[in-house]
């Protein structure tokens, strides 16, 4: 078989690490993926079929001039939704000699911080950076980490009030929350300052396992409607927390749009396709040469708001026309 169609069938496979590279070659980069979700869509591989968020990504990297298996190869590592085994996925990339690491969900990042001091790690942030420790400061991270983030001070009681005007009376909000968030207290802060702002009472709601979502939604009723904060074990269980919420009718708000199309209420935050999208360009900056530390952490300036009528309609909540005119998506 020719060297250069033998070395393009096992760059693409992921393989062309074992071949010596010919005088004048250049090595073919090699990104790190790490995940706390899958890539693909339930019980199909990445090849197959991937997720809206992970082709994004891969959009912005087409649009930057790269073609995986020709002049860029990807590792991809999922735990599966078992943070137990990122730790060992991300020190998997590093023994790899991948030139950086993606890592968009806070669970991986964690993870990949923990694997490495020196090799670049390009993240999504769904809290404050600063106050997390992953960054010195937005402007200049200072260290192996920068990427985009998805949190605003802001969002919280923006969330707050949407669910306020969208619930007749609403005087009460339970809040969902995972233990193992990423900065839990300090996001939990600024929720009940958004609450205090609002005149609404909060209710706090943990959720340590698949078993709790059951009571939490039934006590999260007595509420009168609840706010979902994103963690590991509630993103793993997304789509079983909607269906107890509607099972309960309790009006939830989430921070993204996944959940909405998925029979979720309502939803309030940034694009995240845009944010992934976003993120190729900081894998290119590197690739170039230029350091993490010195990449400024891109903070979002769109949100968008998202309203699903026929959830609305099987908890039987009427949908003020208010909050409709104001979506930028409305599902029925």
């Amino acid at each position: 078989m020719p060297i250069n169609r033998r070395r393009r069938i096992l760059v693409a496979s992921g393989l062309a690490a074992a071949l010596p590279l010919r005088a004048g070659a250049q090595a073919v980069p090699r990104v790190g993926w790490l995940m706390f979700r899958h890539s693909a869509s339930q019980g199909r591989s990445a090849r197959e079929e991937t997720s809206p968020l992970y082709e994004a990504f891969r959009q912005g990297l087409r649009e930057l001039g790269y073609s995986e298996g020709q002049n860029l190869v990807i590792e991809q590592r999922s735990a599966q939704h078992d943070a137990a085994r990122l730790p060992g996925l991300a020190a998997e990339l590093v023994r790899r000699n991948v030139a950086l690491i993606v890592a968009l969900e806070p669970p991986a990042v964690e993870a990949a911080r923990g694997a490495t001091k020196t090799v670049p790690i390009v993240m999504r942030s769904t809290g404050d950076p600063v106050e997390l420790g992953w960054v010195a400061s937005l402007a200049r991270p200072g260290g192996n980490v920068t990427g985009v983030s998805s949190y605003s001070s802001d969002l919280y009681g923006k969330r707050m009030q949407l669910l306020k005007e969208t619930v007749p009376g609403l005087s009460r909000v339970a809040v969902l929350w995972d233990p193992e968030t990423p900065g839990l207290a300090e996001r939990y802060r600024k929720i009940e300052a958004a609450a205090r702002e609002a005149g609404i009472a909060l209710q706090s709601v943990p959720i340590e396992k698949a078993t709790d979502l059951d009571k939490a939604l039934e006590s999260a009723a007595r509420s009168g409607a609840a706010l979902w904060l994103r963690g590991p074990r509630l993103v793993t269980d997304g789509r079983r927390l909607v269906a107890l919420a509607t099972k309960h009718r309790v009006p939830v708000i989430y921070d993204d749009r996944e959940l909405t199309e998925r029979g979720g209420l309502m939803s309030y935050g940034t694009n995240l396709e845009e944010v992934y999208r976003r993120a190729a360009l900081y894998v290119h900056r590197i690739l170039k040469g230029a350091r993490p530390g010195d990449l400024p952490v891109e903070q979002p300036t769109r949100f968008e708001f998202v309203v699903n009528r026929k959830a609305a309609r099987a908890i039987g909540l009427a949908v003020p026309q208010s909050i409709l005119l104001r979506a930028d998506r409305v599902i029925d």
